[in-house]
């Protein structure tokens, strides 16, 4: 079986991409976390999946399963996540380098053929072209959380360049689904409608964001594995479809039926970027489909039995 670790593997997006790897029948996958901001409940139950808790910022944890397993691929998901915790938490943020220089020097020893590396939309920063292009928007964000997704895409381009050791970089815009905890804006929205209690928004709500359902993330990710694609190269996974905060409240309540009223918090101080728009033009050339709209995505959620997890 080919082998397959993921770090964050009890987060939302590291566990829903076990799910779908684990459906095609000739993976064995590592899920490894810390369970910070993981949750075990959304490790998948499988005979051919298997859960470590582990911290990758601790280079003897992670050096020991590495080197005993000799994995084929390699997608470092694990990091400190959430706006506010990672405004709160800088320290802790930046420890997360240690993770990345930890999995790549590993990988590189250990036989590893690819690595698949969780950046983030938040490298662009305040977005100075819409849609943001992968090779043209400059990455321009100061804030901590942002500097080492920058740095650990370095990273991963000079272990290349060194070493051979073969990336592929993903830039997740934001990514929702079943499995999603409420620290994220969908499934806090949706917790609030459900229960009928205030909506809260940071400032106006004027501020634009899209919205991928994790179906697209990991389809994208499945064939890029499976079909050799971004070798060596950086892919914008998000919808591109434009939505204000105020209009995904009122979107959620109409599709929830729901009593809540919109609050209108003060604007948070750093980290809300007022625009945010993938170039998903890479992503789509790729799924060859229509991407799943927020209506319908956030039907499916409604439909799922695993909402909100931690």
């Amino acid at each position: 079986m080919i082998k397959i670790l993921i770090t964050g593997g009890a987060g939302f997006v590291g566990s829903s991409l076990a799910d779908k790897l684990l459906k095609q029948g000739k993976y064995f996958v590592m899920l490894i976390d810390n369970l910070l901001t993981g949750d075990i409940l959304k490790v998948p139950q499988h005979p051919n999946a298997k859960f470590i808790k582990c911290d990758v910022n601790n280079y003897h944890d992670i050096a020991a399963i590495m080197t005993s397993f000799q994995f084929d691929y390699v997608f470092h998901y694990a990091a400190v996540v959430g706006v506010k915790r990672t405004i709160e938490n800088p320290i802790m943020v930046l420890d997360d380098l240690e993770g990345i220089k930890n999995v790549l020097s590993l990988s590189k020893n250990t036989g590893v053929k690819r690595i698949f590396f969780s950046s983030s939309s938040e490298v662009y920063g305040e977005p100075v072209e819409l849609p943001q292009h992968e090779e043209t928007t400059p990455l321009n964000s100061r804030l901590p959380y942002a500097v080492v997704k920058n740095v650990g895409e370095s990273f991963c381009k000079s272990y290349q360049k060194e070493f051979g050791l073969d990336y592929t970089i993903f830039r997740f815009f934001n990514t929702y689904g079943p499995k999603q905890s409420t620290d994220f804006v969908i499934s806090k929205f949706l917790k609030s409608a459900l229960s009928n209690q205030p909506i809260t928004i940071y400032g106006n709500g004027s501020q634009t964001r899209t919205f991928c359902y994790i179906e697209d993330n990991t389809n994208c990710i499945l064939k890029i594995l499976e079909d050799n694609l971004m070798v060596n190269d950086v892919i914008n996974i998000g919808n591109d479809k434009n939505y204000t905060i105020l209009q995904l409240a009122e979107t959620i309540t109409s599709l929830t039926g729901s009593k809540s009223k919109v609050e209108f918090l003060p604007p948070l101080k750093e980290g809300d970027m007022t625009r945010r728009q993938p170039d998903a033009t890479k992503m789509v050339n790729i799924l060859k489909y229509d991407l799943i709209s927020l209506e319908e995505g956030i039907g499916r959620i409604l439909k799922s039995e695993m909402l909100f997890l931690k």
